[in-house]
């Protein structure tokens, strides 16, 4: 299967935790990373899934590298029917009420678009005692094995 790994950032983390998830795909699947920022319909519908990780940025927004492509989507408004993707997020509590916004405004614009999501969007909260990775692998390997993305 292939599948994409595509990021949103602000600072690096996302870049970092979808470096994770790659290697731990890797061995079974055919992974590329890419940042949103760089990525295109076209890039979308290569792959049989793509895995989005977006954090949140000052209220709730999405980071500086996922901006491009939001605006794309919201702008070109393409079919994205036949697109699969997960969305995993990262936040922090201590900002409660715009928690995880960054990667549920992304999530929300793929589905307008025709998109299929699968599996549950997970939001790691930096405020926790938990890894990133330590959540986010599990997590890809259950979309996987599940069957979900078949």
């Amino acid at each position: 299967m292939t599948i994409a790994i595509l990021f949103g950032t602000e600072t690096g983390n996302a870049e970092m935790l979808a470096e994770d998830i790659a290697a731990a795909l890797e061995e079974d699947h055919e992974t590329r990373i890419a940042n949103l920022q760089d990525t295109g319909v076209e890039d979308l519908r290569a792959a049989d899934l793509n895995i989005i990780v977006c954090s949140s940025y000052g209220d709730g927004e999405l980071p500086a590298s996922a901006q491009p492509f939001a605006d794309l989507l919201r702008t070109e408004r393409p079919d994205l029917a036949g697109v699969k993707f997960a969305i995993f997020g990262l936040g922090d509590t201590e900002y409660a009420e715009t928690f995880g916004h960054g990667s549920m405004k992304l999530a929300e614009l793929l589905v307008e678009r025709g998109a299929t999501a699968l599996g549950e969007r997970l939001v790691h909260d930096a405020a926790g005692g938990d890894l990133p990775e330590d959540i986010a692998v599990p997590w890809a390997t259950a979309i996987l094995a599940n069957g979900v993305a078949a």
